[in-house]
C-alpha cells in the first residue's frame, strides 16, 4: 500500500517509498553492466522464454542519462563507476565520423551489435541521445569527452536538419547518405534536447537556433491538429530550452512552444486509465497495462510542469494525473528476488482470446534497460518536483 499525503490541495505520495524505488531501479541497472561497457539489454524473468541477442545504442544512451539524474541526487561511487564504463563504451565504440566528413561525428547503429538485419546507419535519435548522455556525463566528470567531439556531434544534428526545421531521420551510407523515407516520432525531440543541452554548455547560437527551429517545426505542423502524438521528448526538450533562455533571447515564439506543449499534454491526459474495476491498470496510460508508455508520459507531463505558466488550467489536471501514474509504476516494480528493482514490459497478461495475446503474454515478464530507465527518470522527476 502506498501512503498518500495532501499538500496545498495536491496529492503527494510517500516520498520514502519512492526513494526506495529509485534506489532499487538504479541498482538494478548498475548490476546489468558488462565488462565491455554495454548493459545486459534484455532479459525475461520467465526462464522458459528465450530472448534473441540484440542491442540498441539509443537505449544505452538513455540509460546513461537516467543514471546521471540518479547520481546527481545520490553520488554513489558504484553508480559513478558504471556510468564511466557505459559512457566510455558510447564515446569510444559506436561514435566515429561520416565517410569523408571528419568534421561530423555520429552514433552509429552497427549490424554486428544490434543484430537487426538493417544496414550500417546513423539514427538521428541515436546521435541526439548520445549527445544527451555524454553531456550529462560532463556534469559529473567535466572533460570526459573532448569539447571538439561534442561539437562535432552537434554539427551532425545540424547537418541532418532541413531548412524548415524538420530532420532526415537516418543517415545510411549504402542508400546515399541522408535518408527520409521513414520518419520517427521521437527522433526530432531527442535531437532538440541534445542541441539544447549543448547550448547550455557553450552558449553558441547555432545550437540554440537549431533546437528552437526543430521544436517550432513540430509545433507549427501540429498546430491545427486535434489529437497529436504523446511526444514526451519534445516536452523534455522544450523544458530544457525554456530553462536556458528568456523570451527575448528565444529565436521562436514562446507562446507557440507552450501551446504545442499543452496540445501534447491534452493528448496524454485523455489516455490515462481511471477505472477502479481494473486496479492493476489504474493510473497508467496503457489499456494493455504496459509500463513504459506510462513512464514516458509521466516524464513529459512532469517536464511540462517546469514551464507551463501558473495561470494555465491544465497544470492542475497534470498535478492530479501524476500521482496515480507514479503509483502505477510503484505497483509494477519487481519487489524481490534476482530482478529486484526492475520494471517488466506490462503488469499482467491479457485475455487469451485477445488478438496477439500469445505474443504479448510471452513478453509480459520481459525486462529491458529502457523499461527501467524511463521509470527511473519519471520517479526522479517526481522527487525533484515535490522536494522543490
Amino acid at each position: 500500500m502506498i501512503l498518500v499525503f495532501t499538500i496545498k490541495g495536491n496529492t503527494i505520495l510517500d516520498i520514502n517509498r519512492i526513494q526506495i524505488a529509485t534506489n532499487q531501479a538504479a541498482h538494478y541497472l548498475v548490476q546489468q553492466i558488462k565488462d565491455d561497457g554495454r548493459f545486459e539489454y534484455r532479459l525475461n524473468m520467465n526462464p522458459a522464454v528465450k530472448v534473441k541477442e540484440k542491442y540498441n545504442i539509443l537505449r544505452h544512451a538513455g540509460t546513461i542519462y537516467a543514471l546521471t539524474l540518479y547520481y546527481q541526487r545520490h553520488p554513489d561511487p558504484q553508480v559513478r563507476s558504471v556510468l564511466a564504463k557505459a559512457s566510455q563504451y558510447l564515446r569510444d565504440q559506436p561514435i566515429y565520423p561520416l565517410p569523408d566528413q571528419n568534421n561530423l561525428l555520429a552514433v552509429w547503429s552497427e549490424p554486428e551489435v544490434n543484430h537487426s538485419g538493417n544496414p550500417l546507419q546513423v539514427k538521428l535519435g541515436g546521435t541526439g541521445l548520445g549527445l544527451v548522455a555524454l553531456l550529462s556525463m560532463e556534469k559529473i566528470q567535466p572533460g570526459f569527452t573532448a569539447r571538439s567531439d561534442l561539437q562535432k556531434l552537434g554539427q551532425f544534428l545540424v547537418y541532418m536538419q532541413k531548412e524548415d526545421g524538420s530532420f532526415y531521420s537516418k543517415y545510411i551510407p549504402s542508400q546515399g547518405g541522408r535518408w527520409d523515407q521513414w520518419q520517427s516520432l521521437y527522433y526530432p525531440g531527442e535531437a532538440a534536447l541534445g542541441l539544447a543541452m549543448l547550448y547550455e554548455q557553450e552558449q553558441s547560437q547555432i545550437w540554440l537556433n537549431a533546437a528552437a527551429k526543430a521544436l517550432a517545426y513540430l509545433a507549427q505542423t501540429r498546430e491545427a491538429q486535434t489529437n497529436i502524438p504523446a511526444d514526451h521528448w519534445a516536452l523534455l526538450a522544450t523544458a530544457q530550452l525554456l530553462s536556458l533562455t528568456n523570451e527575448k533571447e528565444l529565436p521562436v515564439s514562446k507562446e507557440l512552444l507552450i501551446n504545442h506543449a499543452i496540445q501534447i499534454c491534452e493528448t496524454i491526459l485523455t489516455e490515462q486509465i481511471r477505472n477502479p474495476q481494473q486496479p492493476n491498470y489504474n493510473g497508467g496510460f496503457s489499456k494493455q497495462g504496459k509500463v513504459t508508455p506510462t513512464a514516458t508520459r509521466l516524464e513529459g507531463l512532469q517536464a511540462a510542469l517546469m514551464f507551463l505558466p501558473a495561470n494555465q488550467e491544465i497544470r492542475q489536471r497534470i498535478q492530479s494525473a501524476v500521482p496515480p501514474g507514479i503509483n502505477f509504476l510503484l505497483r509494477a516494480q519487481v519487489k524481490e528476488g534476482n530482478f529486484l528493482g526492475a520494471f517488466p514490459r506490462a503488469v499482467d497478461q491479457i485475455a487469451a482470446d485477445t488478438p496477439d495475446a500469445k505474443k504479448f503474454n510471452r513478453r509480459v515478464t520481459e525486462v529491458r534497460i529502457d523499461y527501467v530507465q524511463h521509470a527511473l527518470s519519471a520517479l526522479i522527476q517526481y522527487l525533484d518536483i515535490v522536494e522543490d
